[in-house]
């Protein structure tokens, strides 16, 4: 009850306050969305449909039409299962069935064409099996994925029938949705492409936002899917003045754009990097660079105000580990992947704390580039490499550390 008597206030806050400038208005909408009353939002809690009755408050306040089978919503049943290490799965029959849902809200510009923005909205709760924290403590997800979230909403304000833009905008429709599930395995964006609330052949393209609230001092910014259109390459460089871009050709990654390329639509999905906070309780809204959010929104309507007038985009199948299945593998060095290194290898961003990369010596900053006898040449081939060993196997690790390569042991 105290929970939402807390959301209530926020929600009234919020409307009497809708006249806020930009950081104002994305700041308030992190701060709420990673506010201790949602309980971290893990999907199929209660904490996600209070996160989710807040972002529908959103929608309506901007203007969006629903777009969901149920109003603004889109509900679908999952299993999780007692076993952590088992995929979730959708439209589960079993005892274990709970049920999670998408917002869905639209622009109707009267167009034979749709733009989707997305974000998942669901995180961790009190840490489930995806945390990397020992602590049972509320995971507020400020970065992870209130940031993406706020940032869709943003878009979605000045994109609106209301909003200064709407008549240079108009030759597409545009679609918002937050996804729930995303975390337990793309779940919700999966959901949506099955049972889609308007035509998939008519979506144009996705743009995904996944954490995006960290941007660095170098303003470093990594692009996926920049291959599954001819123009998105083309399209980012001529828009860019301020980043660092890492671009990856690939429509395939761990986040919601993966379920819209492989229906054959051209995704980008945006991310400002991983971090020590990365599903852990510390995961903030003090610690988000709201200015970079700024940045990072107003290079988001700059892309989709250069591609307003090109018609339906071409779609390109992409040809480098989008192409392989992700594998499984039982055993982990430890360490947090570098997800803006764009070198050969795969550069270590964080090590944690008793795990085989730390008992080994392996430090943050070493490019992993040899296990065993196996190349490590990006993310896709390290995770191949880990599905060779087995819990107990040794193996060495070969590394450039300060340009010199060096080899330790390590036990799985």
């Amino acid at each position: 009850m105290k929970a939402l008597i807390k959301i209530f206030f926020l929600l009234l806050f919020i409307s009497c306050t809708q006249n806020y400038e930009y950081e104002n208005s994305i700041k308030i909408d992190i701060k709420t969305l990673s506010d201790d009353s949602f309980e971290g939002r893990e999907a199929g809690t209660d904490g996600e449909k209070r996160a989710a009755e807040f972002i529908k408050s959103r929608f309506e306040q901007i203007g969006l039409e629903p777009k969901g089978d149920d109003g603004f919503f889109q509900y679908f049943n999952f299993n999780k299962s007692s076993n952590p290490h088992q995929q979730p799965s959708l439209d589960s029959d079993s005892k274990n069935k709970l049920e999670s849902l998408n917002v869905i809200g639209f622009i109707d510009n009267k167009s034979s064409n749709t733009v989707v923005i997305g974000a998942h909205f669901d995180h961790l709760g009190y840490g489930n099996s995806s945390s990397l924290s020992t602590i049972k403590e509320i995971h507020n997800g400020a970065d992870d994925n209130a940031s993406g979230v706020a940032l869709m909403i943003d878009l979605a304000k000045k994109l609106s029938p209301h909003g200064p833009l709407s008549s240079e905008l108009n030759e597409n429709n545009y679609l918002f949705i937050a996804f729930g599930a995303e975390e337990l395995g793309l779940l919700g964006s999966n959901y949506f492409n099955k049972y889609p609330t308007l035509d998939l052949k008519s979506i144009n393209y996705m743009f995904n936002f996944d954490m995006v609230g960290r941007l660095n001092k170098e303003n470093s910014l990594a692009v996926y899917g920049t291959g599954t259109s001819p123009i998105f390459k083309q399209t980012i460089k001529s828009n860019n003045t301020i980043f660092k871009l890492t671009e990856n050709e690939s429509g395939q990654g761990p986040s919601d754009h993966t379920s819209f390329y492989l229906n054959d639509i051209p995704v980008l999905h945006f991310f400002t990097g991983q971090h020590s906070d990365y599903h852990k309780p510390g995961d903030d809204y003090h610690l988000i660079n709201y200015d970079g959010l700024d940045k990072i929104s107003k290079y988001i309507l700059d892309l989709i105000l250069d591609l307003n007038d090109n018609g339906k985009l071409k779609f390109f199948k992409t040809n480098d580990q989008s192409s392989r299945m992700s594998p499984k593998f039982n055993v982990t060095l430890g360490v947090m992947p570098d997800y803006l290194f764009d070198g050969k290898g795969m550069k270590i961003d964080g090590v944690s704390a008793d795990k085989p990369a730390e008992k080994g010596g392996i430090i943050k900053g070493d490019i992993v580039i040899k296990i065993n006898d196996y190349s490590i040449d990006d993310m896709m081939s390290y995770m191949e490499t880990l599905s060779k060993f087995n819990k107990g196997d040794k193996a060495e690790v070969s590394l450039l550390r300060d340009s010199k390569i060096i080899k330790l042991n390590i036990e799985f």
